[in-house]
């Protein structure tokens, strides 16, 4: 499994604009093969931080939503940013004997 998350700084006039482009993209997001969740977040302590969780079940999956259309609109909302978006990349993995929940 690999863990997308997207850490992003919003300038404050253009926070709604930029968080109703990316709810409408997270329902077509899900629907790629491969999505497990894609949820979108605000910072309790800043409304102006947004998050976006993605989990892609293999790398092959997640390349192919990078090259997506869905993704490019969310690369062209990023221009509503304060500062650069951090983009961050996990593996997971659930050692021998761990149980899954």
């Amino acid at each position: 499994m690999i863990l997308v998350i997207i850490r992003m700084k919003v300038l404050p006039e253009k926070r709604m604009e930029l968080s109703q482009t990316i709810a409408s993209l997270t329902g077509s997001i899900r629907m790629e093969k491969g999505c497990n969740r894609c949820d979108f977040s605000q910072s309790t302590e800043d409304e102006n931080r947004l998050f976006l969780l993605e989990e892609w079940d293999t790398e092959e999956n997640l390349m192919l939503h990078l090259e997506s259309e869905h993704f490019r609109v969310f690369r062209g909302a990023m221009n509503l940013l304060r500062e650069p978006y951090e983009m961050m990349f996990h593996t997971v993995f659930h050692p021998a004997g761990m149980a899954e929940n």
